[in-house]
């Protein structure tokens, strides 16, 4: 017994030793300026003296700005659950040189009313990032692969990925069927936005709430050498609430993903041009044109704007005696429904950690859950599949359906010598990520036809049967 402790001992000190996280920390020095807090209020100009004192509304506004209230949830919501802002501009959203037009989706979609649903065990390989001379932008990318529910119910979720070779030109996006939670799996993002600008990178989120415009133009992956643009990555679209950071609860005051960790935009303008603005509504695309640039906003106060996290900050919570625990003290952002502890969907990190569990199957268990649960191998080598589960890949395992660890990966535990088997270890060479549901999930016609791996269910394939009723 000493014998082990004094060689744990000897692992933690020479793993703390060195920044065997440094893989997942984002060092680079930041483009933009941020406020940093979770759901705080905050005010900032980018004149001074922009932002109007003692009064919200006043006969003029500095500058000769318009006042215009963005409303993210009812006037009658408890004030605890309110989020809004005001937004002081050259002008206001109204001002539209035409009317809506409808414009094809594409591969865009949020009815899942007419989908086939399918139970079982579903892969897909990384979607490749268009090459010249195709020319796709963020919007023109978007392709939707699974979901549930409604955007004119406001109740449900839309899982989409995006590619694209080229930035959004003098063209804005807003969403007026829900937020968007953005995670990069390839190349960087320069997204403008009326609060401000944000720039995210892999290992990087933003989430874009319901109604705010946004554009994106296109930044070289930092592990692309060739320094080509081209992006690749994940959009999580809910159409219920708004994202927030779970609560703790016995764990305490601190920890997961901490409040001070998110990073807002700071007011910022741009000079004027005509401008197409897109939007997605009940599930379809529309467009106006304006005259002006739709980032004219000199300076905003509020709780109602998009922010960035960086997941190399996520607090990981796990056991240090025995069992693999429940992926929920993963969650960085979750989505509640009506209904307590039920989440539309719940954002989930494997992100490197130390694990220590003793006589303990490490990998996580086999399961049947009441929840979707849709994955995403962002980089390095998934625990539980660490040859069937590419980078960029996604899988999708629905309600009941059983899932675990491979054939290969079940073997390679079971073989292990007891005393590997209970050696400390670390999981540095994965990010995985989770989009787990209430909600029960229908693919779409894109989904069902391209990028499927036919043969991933063959994963299981011949899990031995060990069973000895006279070996206890």
């Amino acid at each position: 017994y000493q014998r082990r402790v004094r060689e744990h001992s000897e692992f933690f000190l020479r793993m703390t030793s060195q920044p065997f996280f440094s893989k997942v920390t984002v060092t680079r020095k930041q483009k933009y300026q941020y406020n940093t807090g979770f759901g705080n209020e905050f005010q900032t100009e980018a004149l001074p003296n922009a932002l109007p004192h003692g009064i919200t509304t006043p006969w003029k506004c500095p500058y000769g700005l318009y006042a215009e209230q963005l409303s993210g949830m009812p006037f009658t919501v408890p004030r605890s659950s309110q989020q809004r802002s005001w937004m002081y501009r050259k002008r206001p959203s109204v001002s539209q040189t035409s009317a809506f037009v409808k414009v094809p989706n594409g591969w865009l979609t949020s009815d899942f009313s007419r989908a086939e649903p399918d139970p079982n065990q579903l892969c897909w390989t990384a979607p490749e990032i268009p090459q010249e001379p195709e020319k796709v932008d963020f919007i023109s990318g978007l392709h939707t692969m699974a979901g549930a529910g409604s955007p004119s119910m406001k109740a449900g979720v839309a899982i989409h990925f995006y590619v694209a070779n080229v930035s959004m030109e003098k063209t804005a996006f807003y969403n007026s069927d829900g937020d968007f939670l953005i995670v990069p799996q390839h190349g960087g993002l320069d997204i403008r936005t009326e609060f401000g600008c944000l720039e995210i990178f892999p290992r990087e989120i933003c989430v874009i709430p319901r109604g705010i415009k946004f554009s994106v133009a296109l930044l070289p992956d930092p592990s692309d050498e060739s320094g080509k643009l081209g992006a690749r990555g994940y959009v999580c679209e809910v159409f219920d609430s708004h994202f927030k950071i779970p609560d703790l609860g016995p764990i305490g005051a601190n920890g997961m993903a901490n409040p001070r960790d998110f990073m807002i935009p700071v007011a910022a303008y741009e000079e004027d041009s005509e401008y197409t603005v897109l939007t997605k509504f009940q599930g379809q695309l529309f467009k106006y044109t304006q005259d002006h640039s739709p980032f004219d906003v000199v300076a905003w106060h509020g709780n109602y704007s998009p922010y960035k996290y960086d997941l190399s900050n996520f607090v990981v919570f796990n056991t240090v005696t025995v069992d693999h625990p429940d992926p929920s003290i993963f969650t960085v952002l979750t989505a509640p429904t009506t209904s307590p502890g039920t989440a539309a969907i719940d954002f989930v990190c494997f992100r490197p950690r130390f694990i220590v569990q003793q006589n303990t199957f490490r990998p996580p268990y086999y399961h049947r859950n009441c929840m979707s649960e849709l994955m995403v191998n962002l980089e390095g080598v998934y625990e539980a599949k660490r040859t069937t589960f590419p980078p960029g890949g996604m899988t999708l395992h629905s309600v009941m359906t059983g899932h675990g660890p491979d054939t290969k990966t079940y073997e390679t535990i079971l073989g292990q010598e007891p005393e590997k088997a209970n050696s400390p270890g670390v999981l540095s060479d994965q990010i995985a990520l989770m989009f787990e549901s209430y909600y029960m999930f229908s693919l779409t016609d894109y989904a069902k036809t391209h990028n499927q791996n036919p043969t991933y269910r063959q994963v299981w394939d011949n899990l031995p049967c060990n069973f000895s009723p006279t070996q206890p």
